[in-house]
């Protein structure tokens, strides 16, 4: 069952969030001084703008320790259950998600948490599940990242399971699990319209086979179209094989200037010229190690990705040519996307009076 309030399931239109606000320099591991300064008046301004244009959502990243380098690129991180409150109090139809970690946060808590603030925004939140990838922050949080990605989706699917069961159950349960043993928990509140949208990124086999059982949008990188193609058929197949239907998300990073020389300036003056080198390097060295987000065969053809927008799909150039790209991003099977600045209050305004226009115009908005 879903809500008509949740712009999430509207099912129209081509979705477009922002991603990575709550986080410091946000998805852009740059030195300049106006790369994003996620203080909780700046998201709120944000989260006003995007709201009053029509966008669809707001994704965060739950982060707890940062990634080094001069800038310490996410090194300052607003947590996203309080943040996602903040901001649907202060919004009227963008569905804001919280990101939780599995292994860090209690089902029975964070089932009430997102049920809480799904009651108080009229069914506008969301629901984005990480199993854990990340070791530096298990070792920080006092816990142990298992190596197998089996033991770490098992863990994750028992995690959901008693979030879901706590979300539509009318009466008292115990819950006899190989990770939890529960007495006579109950969900009370419970979400206004059904179950939230629920994201979770797709990389190794068994995440796959986790995002395409359990969440409505799998989410993941748009590195080579032509290879996105197949990946969003396999995955839409894999859901199918389960009677489900899933779409794909992707991340992308906006630079949307007057003329394509102009944008292409400053990319090469925020993404190059100052880029944090050490902390993309800590970033990437990260993700070969520990995360099968990315596909490793083009993770060293994507260095300079990272310190533009943490890899997203680059939209650099004229609004129409950022447009262009959002197509092309359409006409491969995705979703939606998300979108990132270097300043989202800055920059968004421009993007909204010029680009979204164009999009309407083609169909997908």
């Amino acid at each position: 069952m879903t809500t008509s309030a949740n712009p999430m399931f509207a099912g129209n239109r081509f979705l477009l969030g922002t991603f990575s606000s709550n986080c410091s320099s946000g998805m852009t591991v740059t030195k300049v001084p106006e790369r994003w300064n996620n203080s909780f008046d700046n998201n709120v301004k944000l989260a006003r703008l995007l709201d009053d244009a029509g966008i669809d959502f707001m994704l965060p990243i739950a982060r707890w320790i940062g990634y080094g380098g001069e800038t310490d690129f996410h090194g300052g991180v607003l947590e996203t259950v309080t943040w996602a409150t903040g901001l649907l109090a202060q919004t009227r139809n963008i569905c804001v998600f919280a990101t939780i970690h599995t292994a860090a946060n209690n089902p029975v808590v964070v089932a009430k948490q997102i049920a809480t603030i799904d009651e108080m925004s009229n069914g506008r939140s969301g629901l984005n599940i990480v199993a854990g990838w990340n070791k530096p922050e298990y070792e920080a949080l006092g816990l142990t990242l298992p190596d197998d990605h089996e033991t770490r989706y098992g863990y994750a699917q028992e995690w959901f399971d008693i979030v879901q069961k706590l979300w539509t159950s009318t009466e008292h349960f115990d819950w006899d699990g190989t990770y939890f043993k529960l007495k006579g928990v109950k969900g009370d509140p419970r979400p206004v319209a059904g179950r939230p949208p629920i994201i979770n990124a797709a990389g190794s086999p068994q995440g796959r086979e986790f995002a395409t059982k359990n969440a409505n949008f799998l989410f993941t990188p748009a590195i080579d179209l032509s290879r996105s193609v197949d990946e969003i058929r396999e995955l839409k197949t894999q859901a199918r094989a389960q009677g489900r239907e899933v779409d794909v998300l992707t991340f992308a990073h906006v630079v949307c200037r007057p003329t394509e020389k102009e944008a292409q300036d400053y990319l090469e003056y925020f993404a190059r010229e100052n880029a944090d080198w050490e902390a993309v390097d800590n970033l990437i060295n990260l993700q070969f190690a520990h995360a099968q987000s990315f596909p490793h065969d083009l993770m060293a053809l994507i260095r300079d990705r990272f310190a533009m927008g943490h890899g997203g799909f680059p939209l650099i150039g004229t609004p129409e040519q950022v447009a262009d790209g959002i197509m092309q991003l359409h006409g491969a099977g995705f979703g939606g996307t998300t979108l990132s600045f270097v300043d989202y209050v800055e920059e968004f305004p421009y993007f909204r009076d010029n680009v979204l226009p164009i999009l309407e115009e083609r169909g997908i908005r």
